[in-house]
């Protein structure tokens, strides 16, 4: 099912296969704040029953998109993939902090597992010897140590319910952006890295398409066992981590910055710093960036 404008709405059928719903916008603010507004007003219903739905909400450009910390997220028109993921999620899990750290590191793996299947269906080869995909904690898919997109996840509560939440993850890709575009020297984009890639739209319905359904059946794992899903995700997780080992500046939600080595990711996804002094510190929230 999908809703919009119309006349904008590019062809994406692989994604219509794959998504619950895909509502298009050609511009928003941003596409986790159209969601959380239609979830919260109930024009986007949330699955219900033993299948976890995942509904897609698609913008060509987005006018003040954030990443974590309020900090901007910048999308090219015909050049970026702008998306946000929804479906239910139970509440018992979204709010314990035990489990729901792992949310943004199953979009993380979700998104690397997309593009990993895109780029094999394309016949795509790397540009380098190593242009592998992975991961900066906690949100953030990076290649050859730039930073190729960003996630951001958010809980939405459902109205006269409390047994679920909407949980709606924000994913920011650069696919087609020249150098000269992007906003720092330290991003980069799919197709600097990867050739040949078929035209944009084509390359965004595959990808979409493929992050929809990894998202649906890991959740979908998730949310039935989170203590066995942990275990597993931990270990996967710290496989494909671009942080793990290097040292890292963390700057603290509540405040203040801790500099040191990561040296673990822990069983709740929280991360272990450190300090030159030999005292480790886990993180929980914050933003960490890879010092040089």
């Amino acid at each position: 099912m999908m809703a919009g404008n119309w006349a904008a709405l590019p062809h994406m059928p692989e994604t219509e296969k794959a998504a619950a719903r895909i509502i298009w916008r050609s511009s928003v603010d941003s596409t986790n704040a159209l969601a959380r507004r239609m979830i919260q007003s109930g024009e986007l219903p949330l699955a219900s029953g033993r299948e976890l739905g995942v509904s897609v909400v698609l913008a060509d450009r987005q006018e003040d998109g954030h990443g974590r910390l309020g900090r901007r997220w910048v999308s090219e028109p015909g050049a970026s993939l702008t998306a946000s993921f929804v479906c239910p999620i139970p509440t018992n899990l979204a709010t314990d902090p035990r489990f729901n750290g792992w949310l943004p590191m199953i979009a993380g793996l979700a998104s690397l597992d997309a593009l990993t299947q895109t780029l094999a269906a394309c016949q795509a080869e790397p540009c380098a010897p190593d242009c592998s995909l992975q991961l900066k904690w906690p949100n953030d898919i990076y290649c050859q140590g730039l930073k190729l997109g960003g996630i951001l996840a958010e809980l939405v509560p459902l109205v006269g319910e409390r047994t679920r939440m909407g949980l709606i993850l924000g994913i920011g890709m650069n696919l087609s952006l020249g150098a000269e575009r992007h906003p720092t020297p330290q991003t980069t984009s799919l197709h600097m890295h990867w050739s040949p890639l078929p035209p944009i739209t084509d390359l965004s319905d595959r990808i979409l398409a493929a992050l929809t359904r990894s998202l649906a059946a890991r959740l979908q794992d998730f949310c039935a066992d989170p203590q066995a899903q942990s275990t597993v995700l931990l270990e996967e997780c710290s496989g494909k981590s671009w942080t793990l080992g290097r040292q890292v500046e963390a700057r603290l939600a509540a405040g203040g910055s801790l500099v040191g080595r990561a040296t673990a990711l822990n069983p709740d996804a929280s991360l272990t710093i450190e300090d030159d002094q030999g005292q480790s510190q886990q993180v929980h929230t914050g933003d960490v960036g890879i010092l040089p």
